[in-house]
């Protein structure tokens, strides 16, 4: 209670500014108690006192004030409802309160983690196809091939016949410098044997990544060697690289192929066509089949490097997030350059962003099969425990403002969505560009006049089926099973003494040729995995398959930049881009 003092004899109402239809008074004896609005507090007046005390006459506003909006206030925010649920800005959160009282009157031991995880991908399954719960233990290998780098002791291995081979081992890693050689299986990591089956690539990567400067001991099976080789590495920052390849096929025809949209890929286009340009590019082919995207603005740096300034590149929308516009700025290094983009239907992202850019622009032409059709922005929330949720916030549209997203039913689930790829084999899609669906109420036109879609993906300029031949069939079969490559690997593992004489690629590609006897290995080898050749070793097929022998065997000693050059020659997205910028129209 406060207990202001007032004169005897003097008007009450009027000395403390009381008004009827302002607060209620309530008189007895020789009180008077002042209740407020809500909550009521009461005031006594003691009349037996002297003067009041002016400080308290100054603050009593103020007072009731503070006390009503704290009140208004406290009772918004925090309403205490059930078995320790809260609502929190007048919302009652559900889940945590269902989570709590599974956790605490189920009938067998819940892990309270574990259910709140599976409430998490539970609620992100419904939303999108792209939305994505990342747990933490899957984080660094999920973003690694963003931020350009990872640690660990730098090697590219496969799992062949239960037992981790080395591919290739990073320039300048700690296993080069160690001695590890392509063709060494690592049998144990820190004394835990990995191998035999049931060892899969993840468990090998949680034993062979770790913080830079941390030890590992590995031992090593090299054919040849009858003893274990033992090598004590310290892991160390790896960088792993979105550019391919980038060489020149042509005199004056440059080639670069992105296999992803990361932190360091606008560095690294830049350093290759400088390099290609030094060696007398004038035009240029970007190949962008099967990369799936990453960063946005990825994308938009590279897109600013074809365009003129001031061009649209891309925009993006979303019911929370305003329309937000990315133009062209500063002057790119290849604009004046002619330009082919390469896409088919593993193109995705941010590929389909750069693609459209190009074509909305008519700045390039586009040529393959329409890419694949994901057009939803995702913005990334890192969580306190390491995790973190991959949100779709916003759509990608193109200049002219086609949406890229191909449909989907959030109703219905997801399944055909992530079916579409395939049921395009069925519709003909693949073989002819009449099947690709058009909807007539989706048609653009770029600023030079060219008609193009919307509805889900990039429709090129120019639709290269595929390809249908003598033989094709067989080929299709080999490649579908990776036998053509497994094969590969075998004959330049169990040959890398005799191919040793290949001191370079140009050596290799002059000097080796897959002849009749190399092939009839192969066909006996996928014999042996189910697959039966049709017909006689000839034809469109025959001649595709020597070919990617080759290439896979020249990939085993050179990387890709042995792979490339070899496999583009008889690849007719590639040779339709050579034709197209031999073509002034």
């Amino acid at each position: 209670m406060f207990y202001p003092s007032f004169s005897p004899g003097k008007d009450i109402r009027q000395r403390y500014h009381i008004f009827p239809n302002s607060l209620d008074c309530d008189i007895a004896d020789s009180e008077i108690r002042i209740i407020g609005f809500y909550p009521k507090f009461a005031i006594t007046v003691n009349p037996m006192e002297s003067e009041p005390k002016k400080r308290w006459v100054t603050y009593l506003p103020i007072v009731f004030s503070l006390v009503l909006v704290a009140g208004i206030l406290l009772g918004y925010e925090l309403t205490r409802v059930g078995n320790g649920g809260w609502y929190s800005g007048g919302r009652y959160d559900k889940l945590t309160d269902l989570i709590s009282y599974i956790t605490s009157e189920y009938v067998d031991r819940i892990d309270r983690d574990a259910l709140t995880e599976g409430g998490i991908y539970g609620i992100l399954s419904g939303l999108d196809p792209h939305s994505q719960y990342i747990t933490a233990e899957e984080f660094d290998e999920v973003n690694a091939p963003l931020t350009g780098r990872f640690e660990g002791i730098g090697i590219e291995f496969r799992m062949v016949n239960d037992s981790i081979t080395v591919m290739h081992t990073i320039p300048g890693g700690p296993s080069e410098k160690a001695g590890i050689m392509a063709g060494d299986r690592i049998l144990t990591v820190n004394d835990t044997i990995l191998t035999g089956p049931g060892i899969t690539t993840q468990d090998v990567m949680k034993k062979l990544k770790g913080p830079r400067g941390t030890p590992v001991k590995v031992e090593v099976f090299r054919k040849g060697l009858t003893q274990l080789l033992a090598f004590s590495l310290v892991r160390d920052v790896i960088p792993t690289y979105s550019l391919d390849v980038a060489y020149m096929p042509e005199p004056s025809t440059g080639y670069i192929r992105l296999g992803r949209f990361s932190s360091t890929t606008h560095e690294e286009l830049r350093d290759a066509a400088q390099k290609l340009l030094d060696q007398g590019m004038k035009r240029l082919i970007l190949d962008l089949r099967g990369n799936s995207g990453g960063y946005l603005q990825a994308a938009i740096e590279l897109a600013d490097e074809f365009l003129a300034d001031e061009n649209l590149i891309v925009y993006t929308e979303g019911f929370n997030r305003p329309r937000k516009y990315y133009h062209a700025t500063t002057e790119g290094l290849l604009e004046q350059i002619p330009l082919v983009v390469l896409i088919d239907e593993g193109s995705a992202s941010s590929s389909e962003i750069l693609a459209g850019a190009i074509q909305d622009n008519d700045r390039g032409v586009t040529i393959g099969r329409r890419s694949y059709g994901k057009g939803l922005v995702q913005e990334q929330l890192d969580l306190p425990d390491g995790s973190a949720i991959r949100l779709t916030v916003a759509r990608y549209y193109t200049p002219t403002g086609r949406c890229i997203q191909k449909p989907y039913d959030r109703n219905e689930g997801f399944e055909d969505y992530y079916a579409e790829p395939y049921q395009r084999y069925q519709n003909g899609e693949m073989e002819y560009p009449d099947s690709i669906p058009m909807n007539d109420s989706l048609r653009y036109t770029t600023p030079g006049g060219k008609v193009v879609f919307g509805g889900g993906g990039i429709v090129p300029d120019i639709f290269v089926p595929m390809e249908q031949g003598e033989g094709m069939d067989y080929y299709y079969a080999l490649t579908r099973k990776g036998l053509i490559f497994r094969f590969a690997f075998d004959y330049t593992d169990s040959h890398r003494q005799e191919l040793s004489r290949f001191v370079s690629f140009e050596s290799f590609d002059r000097d080796f040729e897959v002849d009749d006897d190399l092939l009839a290995k192969l066909d006996s080898f996928a014999l042996r995995n189910g697959i039966t050749r049709q017909g006689t070793a000839s034809g469109t097929g025959d001649e595709r398959i020597r070919n990617l022998l080759k290439a896979y065997i020249a990939r085993d000693l050179f990387n890709d930049a042995g792979f490339y050059p070899i496999y583009n020659r008889t690849d007719n997205g590639f040779l339709s881009a050579l034709e197209s910028l031999g073509n002034p129209d």
